[in-house]
This record gives C-alpha cells, sequence and structure tokens, in this order.
C-alpha cells in the first residue's frame, strides 16, 4: 500500500516522463569513473604499470651484458639514457600490453553490466541507451588514456634516476636532446591513443554483442594478434598496409631530428577509421538489443 501511495504522489509531464526527471542527471561521469576505479582488476592493471618499469630495469640491471656484441637496437640502447628507456618499454609493451589494457576496459566496459544481471536496471532508472554507451565510453576512454601516459611518466622517472637526461638515440643513429625527447613523449602517447582507437571500438561492438566480458577481451585481442601475424607474411605486399596493426610502431620515427610524418599520418587515419566503424556498429548493435540481463 505505501510503494501505491508513492507513486500516486509523483507527477508526470505530457510526454509522460516524472516532472524534474532529466536524463543527463543519469549516470554521471564521475560515478561510473568511481566504479570502475574501484575494482580489483583496474588497481591490479595501474599497479602493473607502476611495478613494470622498475622490472625491467632490474632485468637490465643483474642481467648479463656484453657491449661488444651491441647491434644498436632498442634493447641496446635502452640504457643509454631516459628516453631511450621510455623507448624501449613502450616498444616492449606496444605490441602486447597496452592493446590488453584497451581491449580490457572497452570490452569489459557493458558485456560486465550484462553478466551481473545489473543493465537491465541500469536502463530502467531510466538512463537512456545513448548515454549510457557514452558514458560507458568516456570513462573507459579516461582509463585507457590514463594507462597509456602512466607507462611512460613511471619509466621516465625511473629512467631519469638511474640512466639520466641524455639524448634519445634512434637504432638508425639519429639523435635528438632530452627536450626535444620530451615533445617527442608527449607525441607518442597521443599517437598510441588514436592508433589504439580501432581495438577501443572492436572492443565496444563485442561487449555490446555478448553477455560475457571475457569473450568480448578475448575477441579482441585475438583479432589484434591475428593482425600482427599477418602483417609479418611479406607476400602479402601492399594489402597489408590496410591491417589494423600495420602501423602500431610509426611513433618511432618521432625520434629522429627530421621526422618523417607518413606513417604516422597513415596509422593515425587506419585507427580513426576502423574505430569509426566498429564505433557504429557497437551503437547500432545495442540500440536495437533485446536487453534481458
Amino acid at each position: 500500500m505505501e510503494k501505491v501511495a508513492a507513486h500516486e504522489h509523483l507527477e508526470f509531464g505530457p510526454d509522460g516522463a516524472v516532472v524534474g526527471y532529466k536524463a543527463r542527471r543519469t549516470l554521471r561521469l564521475g560515478v561510473e569513473l568511481t566504479r570502475q576505479l574501484r575494482r580489483r582488476r583496474t588497481q591490479l592493471v595501474y599497479g602493473f604499470l607502476v611495478v613494470l618499469p622498475f622490472i625491467i630495469w632490474a632485468a637490465f640491471e643483474f642481467g648479463s651484458s656484453d657491449n661488444a656484441r651491441r647491434s644498436g637496437g632498442f634493447v641496446d640502447l635502452a640504457t643509454a639514457s631516459a628516453p631511450n628507456f621510455v623507448v624501449f618499454t613502450l616498444f616492449a609493451s606496444g605490441s602486447f600490453l597496452l592493446p590488453v589494457i584497451v581491449a580490457l576496459f572497452f570490452g569489459d566496459t557493458v558485456a560486465s553490466e550484462a553478466s551481473w544481471s545489473s543493465l537491465k536496471y541500469l536502463l530502467a532508472m531510466p538512463i537512456p541507451r545513448h548515454r549510457l554507451m557514452r558514458q560507458k565510453v568516456l570513462a573507459s576512454g579516461l582509463l585507457s588514456l590514463s594507462a597509456i601516459a602512466l607507462l611512460p611518466a613511471v619509466a621516465l622517472t625511473v629512467g631519469v634516476i638511474f640512466y639520466g637526461t641524455g639524448e634519445a638515440v634512434s637504432p638508425t643513429g639519429d639523435a635528438i636532446s632530452f627536450g626535444d625527447s620530451m615533445i617527442a613523449l608527449v607525441l607518442t602517447i597521443a599517437y598510441l591513443a588514436v592508433h589504439l582507437s580501432w581495438m577501443a571500438g572492436l572492443a565496444l561492438f563485442l561487449s555490446v554483442s555478448t553477455d560475457a566480458p571475457l569473450g568480448a577481451v578475448g575477441g579482441t585481442v585475438l583479432v589484434s594478434i591475428l593482425s600482427q601475424i599477418l602483417d609479418q607474411i611479406t607476400a602479402l605486399e601492399g594489402l597489408r598496409n590496410y591491417l589494423p596493426t600495420h602501423y602500431a610502431f610509426a611513433w618511432s620515427d618521432l625520434i629522429a631530428s627530421d621526422i618523417d610524418w607518413d606513417n604516422i599520418t597513415n596509422g593515425a587515419f587506419s585507427a580513426v577509421v576502423y574505430a569509426g566503424l566498429f564505433g557504429i556498429l557497437a551503437w547500432r548493435r545495442f540500440r536495437t538489443k533485446d536487453i534481458t540481463s
């Protein structure tokens, strides 16, 4: 009886909505970010990103090395200076770790709500579907961007402490000052964020298509691995340029006194196209999806 009485005191407008209801007040971004930051998987991801540069430093510090056999690659130049240590850290993590993190944040975002049977209750609050998806994407994007920036930031700190603020030297022998390398680092983070947007779009599409978070995350990672494998097959020739991972390390061109922007531009354009395509598919799927969980 009390529930019925409470319902009778509600005032409804001409459109049938409760008077005072505003969609923009539902699922605020700060609330969603707080929810995600409190999750154990988010804390473990950030914790690992903080620890990883120290693990890499320890491997160089306590491992055996033969300076006479150095070939000038990313590994050999890793301890030359702080910028080079950052470059190696990004090079070592760029093909798997960072993509997995982006796939985790975006692939888990909607599918996890469905697996917890809380998605239908969020929509019943009511939160419009377009707003729910937008807030989820914004929160996942901020978490991914902070993760992409956190790793090189910690690596830079470790590098400055143990290797100093020397020049950044590329495997080709080109070198830039520490100040220029910091500009290159900012551009690298920006490029990685844009490049990995294709994985964000794919993970989001899979996330709204399944109730299994592991399936969305795993499917995205498998596509990335498949693209990397195909990119190694030289018989594909020019077709490899259309693979989403083909320009994954185009940011390494930033370590040069005269930067060649062709690969960077092509990589950014390719990622944006793929991200846009998968984003549209994700929105169309979520808009018409029958939410039962």
